[in-house]
């Protein structure tokens, strides 16, 4: 897994620095007009997190919205 960044080109995205492989599945965050920049510990936070979901630990949103409504 790696972050990368990237702009929307003729309605594409151009992924900066090095080529993603051709094929690869990526997640793209757009937020509005907002940006944000990660310290290097919550960089590695996200991405352990990521890694978490892609192992299958993840907690279905119902679930979630109904725990969040007890406290």
């Amino acid at each position: 897994m790696r972050i990368a960044t990237g702009r929307v080109i003729s309605g594409k995205v151009v992924v900066e620095g090095e080529p993603l492989t051709e094929g690869a599945t990526v997640t793209v965050l757009a937020p509005d007009d907002e940006s944000f920049e990660l310290t290097p510990e919550q960089e590695a936070e996200l991405l352990a997190s990521i890694r978490e979901a892609d192992q299958g630990r993840v907690v279905e949103g119902a679930s979630l919205v109904r725990d969040l409504g007890r406290s």
